[in-house]
């Protein structure tokens, strides 16, 4: 097999780096129409290792450069990043700045015009990545007034038109809906069908891996395990010592079973197989347990806080949004809206605290009707934490951060610092009042946006994305942040792709689709019924669809553990 990338004892630190190095002696060849899926922990290397591969590094990012990455006979450090288009195309992390043209249709033609292809060639090119990205129809639309899932795709079809030899892929499915993103892998099995591109993607989501021909995981700089896909996807404990979320069906048997790494099933269907080969079983009497506790849950609901009466939206530009939406949301709640991208999700809640007001119908927040109340009214009772911290946060310190909004709304002096040590401790950032949030992690910028949130002391608390961009340690703390709030007594709200994050987390679940409520009731009885769910771009997790073919819904990886008995 011909060998597309060879990397040689590469290192690299960055030029203020002071705790170690971002890559660490690494060694792989990659063969040319090869899939290899990345996967790694935040801080892992991943996107330095892109870097790398396309000559941003190092040259455009300075530090300590050793060893040495070859694209097709040509040695990286050695070309100028635009010399190398055609041989490699880099869709980043955050794709928002690869887009500056005014239309899609500009936007696409970018490449192919630099590389002076003839017009008819690039109309033709246009054409084909609409088709190939879900974009037709789209073409005259200013990019900043799309969806992130349909941005993230424009990206894709941006590159991807300027027919590279390889392609590496940082994060492409972040802001996708669950069928969006096996669109994008559909995407990228064509594009390796055709036998002429090769395919680097770095990814969080450990599913996404079950496409790739193999997997690589790093860990501080390191290569951690590579193999091929079943080998690596089969080994849990790998996961667990990368700090990873393993696959739901082998991490069942994994803890189940005790079985050995080589032995265990990887999806839904062979992990029918082994149930039924294992005489393994969902015990009834457990299953209805946990049916009865999701009942005593809902009766335990108070006061109806948000009452959504035929809500409709158009926006300014005559684009409809909302289509006579109702819902009723009780105190105590955990709601999840979802749906696919442009759905209307983030539309309807931007009116449960006045960003938007409605042109039909209406919604009533805490007894105020948001068509009469100001933002900032509506916002000593409804909290919104934006899906970028960076959006929320402004000030030099986190103290003048949390403090912002109960000053401005009167609350005492004497009373201030109480609501910030409240609001930290809150977000188990005790202690950090004097720190520069824009120094932070994003998990941890994300807590301090919470934080400014929680010290205005809302009924309501409303989270936008709360996990995309976090690695799978970062979001369980995510959610175990947002579960004790609600455990505290507050409602809330999240908006999600993350389907486990929905199942695990969420009470109750709302799916939108063309601007319409869909479906509303219990999460287990919504994940129950995966065909309606599957024909609004929506996919239930592993295990939720492994039990769902045995007949009875679980929610989670310890649900099925508490249910399940092998018959005698």
């Amino acid at each position: 097999m011909e060998t597309s990338v060879e990397i040689q004892n590469l290192s690299f630190s960055y030029k203020d780096q002071t705790n170690g190095k971002a890559l660490d002696n690494i060694s792989l060849n990659i063969d040319r129409g090869e899939f290899l899926m990345i996967l790694g922990p935040s801080g892992a290397g991943k996107s330095t290792f892109a870097y790398c591969l396309n000559g941003i590094i190092p040259n455009m990012m300075r530090g300590s450069y050793e060893g040495a990455v070859i694209l097709n006979g040509k040695e990286m450090a050695k070309q100028t990043v635009s010399h190398m288009a055609r041989d490699i195309g880099l869709v980043f992390q955050d794709f928002e700045n690869q887009l500056f043209s005014t239309n899609v249709r500009l936007e696409i033609a970018f490449s192919p015009e630099n590389f002076s292809v003839p017009r008819e060639e690039i109309d033709r090119t246009i054409d084909e990545m609409l088709k190939l990205t879900g974009l037709e129809g789209f073409d005259k639309r200013e990019p900043a007034t799309l969806s992130g899932g349909q941005k993230q795709r424009l990206v894709i079809g941006s590159v991807l038109a300027g027919c590279p030899k390889i392609l590496c892929m940082d994060e492409p499915t972040t802001d996708l809906d669950p069928i969006g993103k096996i669109e994008v892998f559909n995407l990228a099995g064509r594009l390796r069908q055709s036998g002429e591109i090769t395919l680097i993607v770095i990814e969080h989501e450990t599913v996404e891996a079950l496409h790739a021909n193999r997997v690589l995981l790093m860990k501080d700089g390191n290569i951690f395990k590579l193999g091929p896909a079943e080998e690596v996807l089969g080994d849990v404990q790998a996961f667990y010592d990368c700090g990873l979320m393993p696959l739901q069906v082998p991490e069942f048997f994994h803890r189940y079973r005790g079985e050995k790494p080589n032995t265990l099933p990887l999806d839904p269907e062979t992990g029918l197989e082994a149930f039924n080969r294992h005489s393994i079983v969902i015990h009834k009497d457990r299953h209805e347990e946990l049916r009865r506790r999701d009942m005593e849950r809902e009766q335990k609901y108070g006061d109806i806080l948000i009452d959504v009466r035929d809500l409709s939206y158009t926006y300014p530009n005559g684009t409809p949004a909302l289509n006579n939406a109702s819902l009723q949301v009780r105190e105590g709640e955990f709601l999840a809206i979802v749906g696919h991208n442009g759905s209307g999700k983030t539309t309807l809640v931007k009116h449960f605290n006045g960003l938007l007001k409605p042109t039909g119908g209406s919604a009533i927040v805490c007894g105020k009707d948001t068509s009469r109340h100001s933002i900032f009214e509506l916002g000593r009772d409804v909290g919104f934490v934006f899906q970028n911290p960076d959006h929320q946060i402004f000030s030099e310190n986190i103290y003048d951060e949390v403090v912002f909004s109960p000053r401005l709304r009167g609350v005492p002096e004497a009373e201030l610092k109480e609501r910030v040590t409240e609001a930290l401790h809150a977000v188990d950032l005790d202690g950090y009042e004097q720190e520069d949030p824009f120094t932070k992690s994003k998990g941890i910028r994300q807590r301090i946006a919470v934080a400014s949130v929680l010290s205005a002391r809302p009924r309501v608390i409303i989270l936008d994305e709360p996990t995309t961009g976090l690695d799978y340690t970062e979001q369980r703390k995510m959610m175990s942040l947002v579960r004790r709030l609600n455990e505290a007594g507050h409602t809330v709200i999240i908006i999600t792709h993350t389907m486990w994050v929905v199942a695990e987390y969420a009470h109750r679940v709302a799916v939108m689709n063309g601007g319409k409520l869909i479906m509303y009731g219990s999460t287990r009885e919504v994940f129950s019924d995966e065909a309606t769910l599957r024909t609004h771009s929506l996919r239930t997790p592993h295990i939720v669809e492994l039990s769902n073919k045995l007949g009875k819904t679980v929610l989670s990886l310890d649900e099925m553990l508490y249910c399940t008995e092998i018959l005698q």
